[in-house]
């Protein structure tokens, strides 16, 4: 699907009442995808979604019935939209209600994020909204609303990545919490202990650094981009994500590499003054 194609399925979408503007989303709208990667199409709304019309244009563009939802059906933070098939396309039409995005963008600016979504095994951290205003194309905007947000984005908050940086706490926490699964012979459980603490490790690299993050998926490898990350961040982690051990001794040495790269993340964001800036800090669809 080209550019011209995308651009008047935008202008049809934004017709449809509710709908403020829609964006270019994920990997494509940041060059980092690959060929078989889905269109992601932002629809951001207000008030009364015309589910009903989604839903007709849907069939008109796939030829078939059309799985679209109402506002919330994927939940409290992915909120809803539709799984198409045009031609020989996937495209996904992701619901975002732009007065959310507007209250999440403000708590950003106040350094507070929030959220848990079934889907994202590290939990939907709020500022992933504002994160994607930041990383998407416009494809329609009327109104000119969330090109000015997305203008505003462009600066990333040095209160959010203070307070990104003051959640490692966690990652500590996490990883005195996977000792409890070597005592015990659980690698279940350490291995969801250990992805928690980096998962919150490599939000904390982003906030220092000022980068958007906005999913789990190739979280490490972005981090590992970071300038200021420490030497072999990504290989490290990956490597005791990769084998947590199924004995007491391999678990506990994982845990300990585990607890050594986090001293390694802390000492590098109480070091390093915050540097601000766009980045394609999030992953590929």
């Amino acid at each position: 699907m080209d550019g011209v194609a995308l651009g008047e399925l935008a202008q049809r979408l934004v017709e449809i009442p509710g709908v403020v503007a829609v964006v270019l989303g994920g990997s494509r709208a940041r060059g980092t995808h690959r060929p078989d990667s889905d269109i992601d199409l932002g629809l951001y709304y207000r008030g009364d979604l015309d589910v009903a019309a989604l839903r007709a244009l849907a069939v008109r563009e796939t030829g078939e019935q059309a799985g679209v939802t109402e506002p919330g059906g994927w939940g409290p933070w992915v909120d809803g939209g539709g799984w198409l098939t045009i031609g020989d396309w996937r495209v996904d039409w992701i619901y975002r209600d732009l007065d959310r995005v507007h209250r999440v963008w403000d708590g950003c600016r106040e350094g507070r994020y929030d959220g848990v979504q079934a889907g994202h095994p590290l939990g939907f951290y709020s500022h992933a909204y504002a994160g994607e205003v930041a990383l998407c194309r416009v494809l329609a905007d009327p109104s000119g609303e969330l090109t000015d947000l997305r203008e505003s984005t462009q600066a990333y908050p040095a209160a959010l990545g203070a307070a990104l940086v003051d959640g490692l706490w966690e990652a500590d926490f996490s990883v005195g919490l996977a000792r409890y699964g070597a005592a015990g012979v659980d690698p279940a459980y350490a291995a969801g202990c250990l992805f928690r603490a980096v998962g919150v490790a490599c939000q904390a690299l982003h906030g220092h650094a000022g980068r958007w993050l906005i999913n789990e998926k190739g979280m490490v490898a972005s981090a590992g981009r970071l300038p200021m990350a420490p030497q072999d961040f990504a290989a490290r982690a990956q490597r005791l994500l990769g084998h947590v051990g199924e004995s007491t001794q391999q678990i506990e040495q994982t845990v300990a590499d585990a607890a050594a790269l986090v001293r390694d993340v802390r000492a590098v964001v109480s070091r390093d003054g915050m540097v601000t800036g766009s980045d394609d800090g999030s992953t590929p669809a």
